[in-house]
């Protein structure tokens, strides 16, 4: 079957197999959810226009992403009016929300239109862009003056398009002007009902960042969005990271342009894919979270070679942190972008975003419906294929979700954006295994101040090794390629082990120091701001061994539930 000319990669008895036995869902909160009864009623419509302001952001990221999205999205519903055929891979490109993604097994992306494949720069740039024609306009541009503008096609926020033998970047306030303002709009609305002062402010300067290009705009709105704490019911985030696009960090592999780049003081940041996600801040979880966040000036102190470089947390400075956890009535664009995983929990704005170079804070937000999802079938199956059974009463979901909330607090200790900056390509991997090391690192501390017990702490790592670190396949992502390293490290100090029949057993009192090892190792290569060495390490650290051969195909065997899918009811 063809859409708009390109055929159906999948035939009809695949799609079947994927969305009746391969699909997780995630079903988020409706009307009839306690959290939303007990909302007052200025703030139930309040929700009810941040969803739609939340939604408008698929389209967003949709075109972000491919420049074919929007109009296959379209043929699509059209054709699945009278094709069943049709409407499953409708289905399927809802939940990738786009013509491929990743099922969390399969190295290469799935592609749901024969020979329709996603770009280097995603469509951020033009599509058939190269690496080396980019960096050669780029170098022509500079030898052109044409500094300013190279600096808004280097941006986080602009959508990048040719003229004439150059490029130019839009700001996304231009490219998204009739969407922002539709956005705009549904956020004033919001305001004006809600009865949380504090939210109403927040809501009235996210609206005006939408409609003007203007970089203070945004800053002014995360500083808003990042203090709010205390007796607020509601959350709306517009997300902004940086993962999908290849393109511009590209340039940290061509030396000599990178120096003439950052002589003319001109930064090199990928572009923001963009989401939100609109909920109900949930009291009790936030209330847990915030029991971690009292002792993260203490782990400051703890850090390995702290001496050599400034925190954002010092021990006897303010922590610009705020922490919820929140009830999910949406999450769309690259929230919803399920790609062989899903987002259970975020820590901006992210170093490189001006609220955070002008002193402002960050703000955790925790998705409960996301962590709540899970096949516990599944991980049965798992535990009696892979773990001893003497560790088996020490893996527990719950135990996951404390470790989330180290990572999370983890991005907000050990060195700053210019020391992460300067590792260019792989930045992010190696920040957010930091970030991971961090949290399993520190979590004996919670256990001497007894925020948790010596068993939850034995539940964490168990479950932490199980859940985590036992990949379905070689990883493709940040997060996963940060995961196989911490497998490869700690195997080989002993935190872990295997017997003869591929079980694992955890070395509870070789955990700590192993781990510790890790992370300073870590906070070294950091700061040696060498993307060099940053390779070596990634390179040594990700063999794909035999144990992960025979991990990846025992989940196979047992059947994962690879595919997600976001089931809203607002």
């Amino acid at each position: 079957m063809k859409i708009n000319e390109y055929e159906i990669s999948l035939k009809e008895e695949e799609l079947d197999d994927i969305l009746s036995h391969k699909t997780r869902k995630i079903e988020l909160i409706d009307r009839d959810f306690s959290g939303y009864q007990n909302l007052t009623e200025g703030n139930k419509k309040a929700l009810e226009h941040l969803v739609k302001a939340a939604e408008y952001f698929n389209e967003v990221a949709e075109e972000q992403d491919h420049a074919l999205n929007l109009s296959m999205h379209k043929a699509l519903k059209e054709a699945a009016r009278t094709s069943s055929y049709a409407e499953k891979t409708l289905k399927l490109f809802e939940m990738f929300r786009g013509v491929e993604g990743h099922n969390g097994i399969d190295v290469e992306p799935i592609e749901i239109f024969k020979g329709v494949k996603g770009a280097i720069g995603r469509n951020f740039y033009p599509s058939d862009l190269t690496t080396e024609e980019f960096h050669h306009i780029i170098k022509r541009m500079l030898t052109q003056g044409k500094i300013e503008e190279i600096k808004k096609i280097l941006s986080v926020r602009t959508m990048v398009r040719r003229e004439g033998e150059n490029l130019k970047a839009i700001d996304y306030t231009e490219y998204f002007s009739e969407i922002f303002s539709k956005v705009a709009n549904e956020l004033e609305v919001a305001a004006h009902y809600t009865t949380d002062e504090d939210f109403k402010d927040f809501l009235g300067w996210q609206a005006q960042a939408l409609i003007q290009n203007n970089e203070d705009m945004d800053m002014l709105a995360d500083k808003h969005w990042a203090v709010l704490q205390n007796n607020n019911q509601l959350e709306f985030t517009i997300g902004r990271e940086s993962y999908d696009d290849k393109m511009t960090p590209s340039i940290y592999d061509n030396p000599d342009l990178l120096s003439e780049l950052e002589s003319h003081g001109i930064e090199i940041n990928a572009k923001d894919m963009l989401g939100a996600r609109a909920g109900i801040v949930n009291k009790e979880g936030t209330n847990l979270i915030l029991q971690f966040k009292e002792y993260i000036p203490n782990l400051a102190k703890l850090m390995p070679l702290s001496d050599r470089y400034e925190q954002n947390v010092t021990s006897g400075g303010e922590l610009k942190q705020t922490m919820v956890d929140a009830d999910i009535a949406m999450l769309a664009g690259d929230y919803a972008q399920c790609r062989g995983a899903i987002t259970l929990a975020q820590n901006l704005p992210n170093n490189d975003k001006l609220a955070i170079k002008t002193g402002g804070g960050r703000r955790n937000v925790y998705h409960r419906q996301v962590r709540q999802s899970g096949d516990k079938e599944r991980e049965k199956k798992i535990l009696d294929r892979l773990v001893a059974s003497e560790f088996h009463k020490y893996y527990d979901d719950e135990a996951d979700h404390l470790f989330v909330i180290g990572h999370e607090n983890g991005h907000s200790l050990g060195p700053d954006n210019n020391y992460q900056r300067a590792l260019g390509n792989y930045k992010s991997i190696i920040e957010e295994h930091k970030a991971d090391m961090v949290s399993i690192t520190f979590m004996p501390e919670y256990a001497k101040i007894g925020v948790i017990t010596e068993e939850t702490l034995k539940k964490i790592y168990t479950t932490w090794v199980v859940k985590r670190l036992f990949l379905k396949a070689e990883p493709v992502e940040a997060h996963r390629i940060s995961e196989l390293i911490h497998f490869n490290y700690l195997l080989a100090r002993g935190a872990f082990s295997f017997d003869a029949e591929h079980k694992v057993h955890i070395h509870f009192d070789k955990f700590h120091e192993a781990a510790y090892a890790l992370l300073e190792e870590t906070i070294a290569l950091q700061l040696s701001k060498s993307p060099n060495k940053a390779k070596a390490f990634i390179d040594k650290y990700t063999v794909w061994g035999e144990h992960s051969q025979y991990i990846a195909k025992i989940q196979q065997e047992i059947g994962t539930k690879n595919y997600i899918e976001i089931v809203p009811h607002f």
